[in-house]
């Protein structure tokens, strides 16, 4: 019996079981090893790390993680979690079993892309979803907001702090942006197209061109996807977590869940996606997990 399992090896799992490893807690981190940010180039807005490559953080992460006997790493895909009494059990590809008194889910989010060619060849370098993490690297370039409705517009407004040529495009669905919408981007210079996309193009290591239907383009240097076309682990369904209308499990404080005993941190839970973030709401549900084992262990008889 671990005192913690954590499934998930991103900025929130590995900095909840660096806390814990400090709290000489008995930790299991399993992961996968299929990051949704494998094929991007670079996290950016880290302090200290900004820059660097998300599979260097992971590798100094698990360094870190060695001067801590009480810590073991795992890499496996766990099929199924499950509440065992008071506990938790999390079965294995391999159909092994562990069993942890607290369990933390950081486990991420599935990112679906549009089915557009090129989208995929393109994410991570020049395809996004947060233009806080990208934004900057496109400075004063063409940009586009791929969606529709209030929320494309208002992707499109914000990206006007990178640039000043953006494009809302809303690929076939005109009809769900509102007047008002439309009053409001062409009065801060935003251009909207509205018509059906086919792919993006680029040189192979960068996008340069989006290319409707009907044969014409649109310079494209990055394009942001609107929130959205993501699934979060089945694992969270399993063990009854709520969950919000985009998928997202509504952590209350210290990152609980309504399952006691479970915690929900990193881009699973309800803040913004940085990998900053993800790291702190790692180490606050490790901070509530150890107090909550020593008030148990400090009440036995």
């Amino acid at each position: 019996m671990h005192d913690a399992i954590i499934v998930g090896g991103g900025p929130a799992g590995l900095n909840a079981a660096l806390i814990l490893g400090r709290c000489r807690r008995s930790v299991l981190l399993i992961d996968a090893g299929e990051p949704r940010n494998a094929a991007t180039p670079r996290t950016w807005g880290l302090f200290t790390r900004d820059g660097t490559a998300p599979a260097d953080l992971r590798a100094q992460a698990r360094a870190d993680l060695d001067r801590y006997p009480s810590v073991e790493c795992r890499t496996a895909e766990v099929t199924r979690a499950d509440r065992d009494g008071d506990a938790f059990a999390v079965v294995l590809a391999d159909g092994a079993t562990a069993r942890g008194r607290r369990l933390i889910l950081a486990t991420g989010l599935r990112q679906d892309l549009p089915a557009v060619a090129g989208f995929d060849t393109y994410w991570g370098r020049g395809v996004h979803t947060c233009p806080y993490c990208d934004g900057y690297e496109s400075r004063d370039r063409p940009l586009v907001a791929y969606g529709h409705g209030h929320a494309g517009a208002a992707l499109a407004l914000e990206l006007t702090v990178w640039s000043r040529d953006v494009t809302l495009c809303t690929d076939d669905r005109a009809d769900t942006l509102s007047e008002p919408d439309r009053a409001r981007l062409a009065r801060n210079g935003i251009a909207v197209a509205d018509g059906a996309v086919v792919r993006l193009t680029g040189d192979g290591t960068a996008a340069e061109r989006l290319v409707f239907a009907d044969g014409t383009g649109l310079p494209c240097r990055a394009l942001f996807l609107t929130p959205g076309g993501c699934r979060p682990s089945p694992l969270i369904a399993q063990l009854g977590c709520d969950l919000s209308p985009k998928g997202i499990v509504p952590t209350g404080e210290y990152e609980a869940t309504n399952v006691p005993g479970l915690y929900v941190a990193g881009d699973a839970s309800r803040r913004v996606q940085f990998a900053v973030v993800a790291a702190a709401e790692g180490a606050m549900a490790a901070f509530a997990i150890n107090t909550e084992l020593l008030k148990a262990e400090l009440a036995r008889p």
